[in-house]
């Protein structure tokens, strides 16, 4: 079936949360809070969600998300009010979220990796008054982390796990919200509109430092309606959710769609490859996304034959270069009967396009499928005109998963979405005959390790900081297990010329930024190749290093 040049059959409609006519084969409300009480009343006693001992069924889950609400508005959450959720994949993280938005307030999700200066500046530029996190999770105590940092805006931390000095108990924190009546509750939720924001999930441009993109409820879950039905989540799967909740994968494409089909969420708390095999068999996974390196992981590992793996049926992929071989043996191997490939940004609610079920391997493995309804797609020259078919161009969208904006940044947000309300992605692609992007280079110099964004300027200002270098590049480089890793080029600055290590450098990035960040590499030089505006030529370096 051929599609339209720019878009799929279905333009956006006036109001850009709306629902096309005809779309979709069930009730579906408008706001998260909303989908939360529809879905109880849809899917009641059916499992939701599953976390060690402890299990929601879909009425249990709306229930506990108003009790939730309830002890945010106890504890003085107005609406608009962002909160940041600083935790790995556990229940209480879906709680909270789904507690917070009914109340009126706003997410903010926080990467589990980071350090406690990476997280405080999220929160001191989303202004968040509440913060719900752990004590220790794999070694890091998250409050303590920040316990020096200057947060005029932050009221309360709440330990979602233990009881860390400085923060409140989630045990605590929900028995205060007992004082507010249930009906002060819904009222709030019932408040909540579709144009309200549902999140602010941060992410880096070129200006080195996070943004906040803000999208609002009803975009969300038109877009990720639209996703469940062309993945073909349904009523009774399983799903094991490894990608983090921080991420819209593991949030939006996670827990929030399986409100939306009747599917079970089962979070994944650490990635651990035994763990996972078992789980599979044992708990009777029966979706599994994620990006290429866990499909490559499961398959070359040595137990792999011990485990059942015949309940799994649908795999979500992207982020990464995916060869077609590992398709073909996620098919033969692994038993999926479905495997989709996507792209997306944060900026677009995380889904831009899709490849269909029905896909040859060839193009679920090299192209990142068509428009999802409803979302205008083109590739377009320097001057802004549309390319030919074939043709590399920058990808730009339109439709109603454009962001709000960038939160508290309108030059930014002006930067990223012009007038006519075409978001520029500043990633290349061509498009063929048939609307399918192949995804050829990354204007912005953004790479992705093992399914998770680095950019380049948010990393090097980092190591400027440090006064240990004069100058700092780093780009992506090829990597058989993580798709890419980073690699950095560093002059030092006359104080360390004499110290200074390849070994060094990388010790000093695990010590001050998240691991996924730290660049696997590192060359020192004398002085890195400069065009005549000064500006580092980090082609000549990318040759470099494929040359090294």
């Amino acid at each position: 079936m051929r599609v339209e040049t720019r878009a799929t059959a279905d333009r956006p409609s006036p109001l850009p949360w709306a629902r096309a006519a005809g779309h979709g084969e069930f009730p579906l409300e408008t706001t998260i809070p909303r989908l939360v009480q529809g879905a109880a009343e849809r899917f009641g006693e059916l499992s939701a969600l599953e976390d060690g001992e402890t299990r929601f069924d879909f009425q249990g889950l709306a229930d506990a998300g108003l009790g939730a609400a309830r002890a945010f508005i106890a504890a003085g959450l107005r609406p608009g009010d962002r909160v940041g959720i600083w935790a790995p994949n556990i229940h209480e993280w879906v709680v909270a979220a789904i507690g917070l938005q009914s109340a009126g307030g706003v997410l903010v999700t926080l990467n589990t990796r980071m350090k406690g200066g990476e997280a405080a500046y999220i929160l001191r530029k989303s202004g968040a008054r509440f913060l719900c996190t752990l004590g220790d999770f794999l070694g890091t105590d998250y409050v303590a982390a920040i316990a020096g940092e200057d947060l005029p805006d932050l009221q309360k931390t709440i330990a979602l796990r233990g009881t860390p000095p400085g923060a409140v108990s989630w045990e605590e924190f929900l028995a205060a919200g007992e004082a507010i009546e249930a009906g002060q509750a819904q009222a709030a939720l019932e408040a909540v509109q579709p144009e309200d924001l549902s999140d602010l999930i941060f992410t880096s441009g070129t200006t080195g430092q996070p943004k906040g993109v803000m999208t609002a409820h009803g975009q969300n879950i038109r877009g990720f309606e639209a996703w469940t039905e062309v993945v073909g989540l349904r009523e009774g799967d399983r799903y094991l959710i490894i990608n983090p909740f921080f991420h819209s994968f593991g949030y939006k494409a996670g827990w929030l769609a399986c409100l939306m089909r009747g599917a079970t969420a089962l979070p994944q708390l650490t990635f651990e490859i035994p763990e996972v095999l078992a789980r599979i068999g044992r708990d009777r996974i029966s979706v599994l996304p994620g990006p290429p390196t866990i499909y490559q992981s499961i398959l070359s590992h040595p137990e792999r034959g011990e485990h059942d793996l015949s309940h799994l049926r649908l795999a979500v992929t992207g982020a990464a270069p995916t060869p077609v071989e590992l398709i073909r043996r996620m098919r033969d191997e692994l038993g999926f009967e479905t495997i989709i490939t996507g792209y997306g940004l944060t900026e677009c609610c995380g889904i831009v396009s899709m490849c269909r079920f029905d896909d040859d391997p060839e193009t679920i493995a090299t192209t990142s499928g068509r428009a999802i309804p409803g979302i205008e797609v083109k590739c377009i020259d320097e001057g802004g005109k549309e390319v030919a078919r074939g043709e590399p161009g920058e990808v730009i969208v339109r439709g109603y998963n454009v962001m709000q904006g960038y939160f508290g940044d309108e030059a930014e947000t002006r930067k990223t979405v012009d007038e006519e309300g075409w978001l520029h992605t500043g990633d290349v692609a061509e498009m063929d005959a048939d609307g399918y992007l192949r995804i050829t280079d990354r204007i912005k110099d953004m790479y992705i390790m093992g399914g998770l964004n680095c950019y380049p300027a948010e990393i090097e200002k980092a190591m400027y900081d440090s006064g240990l270098f004069t100058q700092v590049a780093v780009i992506g480089v090829p990597d058989e297990r993580m798709g890419e890793v980073g690699m950095a080029f560093v002059v030092p600055s006359p104080e360390s010329a004499a110290s200074l290590t390849p070994e060094s450098v990388i010790a000093w990035c695990r010590e001050n930024m998240a691991n996924y960040k730290v660049p696997r590499r590192v060359e020192i030089a004398d002085a890195l190749p400069a065009n005549a505006m000064g500006k580092v030529t980090k082609f000549e370096l990318r040759k470099q290093a494929a040359a090294s």
